[in-house]
């Protein structure tokens, strides 16, 4: 089999590109070494050279894909722009492609189902969701600061986990089952649900219809 020259972390990268398509077309079962090796193009000893373990490999993926699923959400920076907005839009990024979708979910899925047997997806899946979870804190922070109605670390930390799970019921039911909801009807409800927790006006301009049937 003839291999590519490519810089190591490209290599990882194409590695780890490979591991994700296999779990998203079959599940965690078909990442075996042989299957990767060859959906990459290489060998399976060079997978050896880049990660120690499968299990190695199969955490990279995880960190990668949890990742992807945040970035829209997290890039959501400070500047000039009221931090209403900026905890508006933090929600949107959430319930919108690239975040939202059948494939994000069932990698989602797959990768689930091994965070009571392997303490490293574990860990990372803590660490993700505590990244996500805080920055969402901070933003109802400054959101509820800018309002003129400041809260606790307490009252600011259960809005967070409270918002949190809105938003990852509606990200899960529409990646599942795209198809029963309107254009932007998850948007406005993720806005308008979390805004009723947090006691804030984030309501977007969209029409909220009921579920197809």
């Amino acid at each position: 089999m003839a291999v590519s020259r490519l810089d190591p972390e490209e290599r990882r990268s194409e590695l780890i590109a490979a591991t994700l398509e296999l779990i998203g077309e079959a599940g965690i079962g078909a990442a075996t070494v042989r299957d990767i090796a060859r959906r990459a193009g290489v060998t399976q000893g060079l997978i050896r050279h880049h990660f120690s373990t499968k299990e190695d490999l199969i955490a990279a993926a995880f960190e990668r894909h949890a990742q992807k699923l945040m970035e829209g959400a997290l890039a959501v920076g400070g500047g000039d722009e009221p931090a209403l907005d900026r905890l508006r839009r933090f929600v949107e990024r959430s319930l919108r492609p690239p975040s939202i979708g059948p494939e994000p979910v069932s990698l989602w899925a797959a990768f689930m189902s091994l965070v009571q047997t392997s303490p490293t997806i574990r860990n990372i899946h803590i660490r993700t969701y505590r990244q996500f979870r805080d920055r969402l804190e901070e933003l109802i922070s400054e959101a509820r600061a800018d309002c003129g109605r400041p809260v606790t670390a307490g009252t600011s930390r259960a809005m967070a986990i409270t918002a949190n799970a809105i938003i990852d019921g509606l990200w899960l039911e529409g990646s599942a089952l795209p198809e029963q909801f309107e254009s932007d009807e998850l948007v406005a409800l993720g806005c308008a649900a979390v805004g009723a927790v947090c006691g804030l006006d984030l309501e977007v301009e969209a029409g909220v219809r009921g579920a197809r049937p």
